[in-house]
């Protein structure tokens, strides 16, 4: 079966990276023979780093011959249908659609975070579209009611994020340790706490969260900074670091997945604005602390029972500490039960692709 993939790839986010890699792994296990075409901003790096066929996302003649010979597309995961961007990106992630529709071929939502769509126009061109695909799942109960709210009447199955079905026991070890070493960071001289930023208006927030850094500093954890995406949050990190009174570790390399999972799989705590930041860290047992920039952070943490430690818009580092301290008290394999049915969750959203006329 060939089945083309639209999502937010080629970008060297690690989220959305990520995403594509659990997919990918999800997909090969249930479906050896199955043949991947990612549509991807850069198709060379696409092919080369997943051992996939991979077309120009950009090229409207290659994703339709593409979409030809395909079985199948599936949209997804990651937050593809939203307007908070500007409407250019969801008129590109339904374009695909109705193109694999008009060309006749089978559609399936693949665990998608949605919205938030603002717009009157996006909520009906999403409910029109939404209700004439194979299989619509997604990855929290918030995106199904978003659904329904726009009139979607198709059934929609509520799974889990992809990267939650990845397996903590295949994460490569030595790979972080190398990393955290080459960024100075010596993990006998304490336990790690890692900081994932993005690019986000204001300044306040930054001086609040360098705050609680340096909090955490003085309780004998080493800070380390890790951008998920270059050069925007490897700025903001420095950034941060910059406003610290205390002394912070930055990881500057750009990584591969399996490699930031091996990173993060060596940290005691993770305090994060990127969403996938966390949902590694859970994944691999480490205690998630969300700064909410976005609904989708407080969707992803009340599936395994925590709350933000704040937005950026009300950042306060005491506050921030105080939920670090909460996290802290969260045993690795406590998080690591609470995230086992996620990952079953996560596992069920293949089944809709190996045999998507049957959920029609």
């Amino acid at each position: 079966m060939r089945a083309v993939i639209s999502g937010y790839y080629g970008f060297h986010n690690i989220g959305d990276e990520a995403v594509l890699y659990s997919m990918l792994q999800a997909l090969r296990e249930r479906d050896p023979g199955l043949q991947p075409v990612v549509l991807s901003a850069e198709p060379q790096f696409t092919a080369q780093t997943y051992g996939v066929e991979s077309v120009n996302r950009w090229k409207p003649g290659e994703v339709a011959k593409a979409l030809r010979k395909a079985d199948i597309l599936i949209s997804g995961g990651g937050s593809l249908l939203q307007d908070v961007t500007g409407p250019k990106s969801l008129l590109y992630y339904l374009g695909v659609i109705w193109l694999a529709r008009m060309l006749g071929k089978p559609v399936v939502f693949y665990a998608q975070g949605i919205g938030p769509i603002n717009s009157n126009p996006g909520r009906k061109m999403v409910s029109f579209t939404a209700n004439g695909v194979k299989a619509i799942t997604v990855r929290d109960e918030d995106s199904r009611a978003d659904l329904l709210d726009m009139g979607v009447k198709k059934d929609i199955t509520v799974t889990a994020d992809p990267v939650l079905g990845l397996d903590p026991d295949q994460v490569p070890g030595p790979a972080g340790r190398d990393i955290l070493s080459e960024s100075g960071v010596s993990p006998e001289d304490g336990p790690l706490a890692g900081v994932s930023v993005r690019p986000w208006h204001g300044e306040q927030w930054q001086a609040e969260l360098a705050g609680a850094c340096d909090g955490l500093v003085k309780r004998g954890m080493q800070v380390v900074f890790l951008p998920m995406q270059h050069p925007g949050d490897l700025q903001v990190s420095e950034a941060v670091s910059g406003l610290m009174r205390r002394e912070s570790f930055i990881v500057r390399r750009t990584c591969s997945v399996p490699e930031m999972l091996s990173v993060i799989s060596g940290l005691d705590l993770l305090v994060g604005m990127r969403l996938h930041s966390l949902i590694m860290a859970a994944v691999l047992g480490v205690p998630p602390v969300g700064i909410a920039y976005d609904p989708k952070i407080k969707r992803f943490l009340a599936r395994v029972g925590l709350e933000p430690g704040g937005s950026p818009e009300d950042l306060n580092s005491v506050q921030l500490l105080a939920g670090v301290d909460r996290a802290r008290t969260l045993e690795r394999q406590e998080l690591l039960q609470r995230v086992q049915p996620l990952r079953q969750q996560a596992l069920e959203s293949v089944q809709f692709v190996v045999n998507p006329l049957t959920h029609a």
